[in-house]
């Protein structure tokens, strides 16, 4: 592959980078049994586009948006934070007061990456539709 000049528009001759292949969470119902299992459930509800289902070990249970995490050496110095879908403040959890986690809520990214838009648009053209175009899904 040869370094492209500076100011050229070819596609083809730009650096590419892989894609990150998503994984399919909504419905998970992760094992908490570990410390380390806490965390990279917690990690991947982090980069979840849809809500989630949080059970405190006080047996209370709250759906939202995690829309941040504070990791600390401990899970009582970890916290993460989200938006309940039920009111409008902003509540931060410690790590150590989780006792279960469900990917509950519709991943409002699955399917929704540019090679499936392309796939979608190849497939419109050569249905004969006219007026396809870049123009966003309707959010639900």
């Amino acid at each position: 592959m040869s370094v492209p000049q500076r100011g050229t528009s070819n596609p083809e001759e730009l650096e590419v980078a892989p894609g990150r292949e998503r994984e399919n969470l909504e419905g998970w119902i992760p094992q908490l049994a570990s410390d380390e299992e806490v965390r990279l459930a917690l990690e991947k509800a982090f980069d979840y586009r849809g809500d989630v289902s949080i059970t405190l070990k006080d047996g209370k249970k709250i759906e939202g948006y995690i829309f941040d995490r504070r990791t600390g050496k401990t899970l009582a110095d970890s916290a993460v934070r989200l938006y309940p879908k039920s009111g409008n403040e902003k509540i931060s959890i410690p790590y150590a007061e989780i006792a279960a986690l469900a990917f509950t809520g519709k991943d409002t990214a699955a399917g929704k990456s540019w090679e499936a838009w392309m796939q979608r648009y190849r497939e419109k053209k050569a249905a004969g539709e006219k007026n396809i175009g870049l123009h966003p899904e309707e959010l639900d």
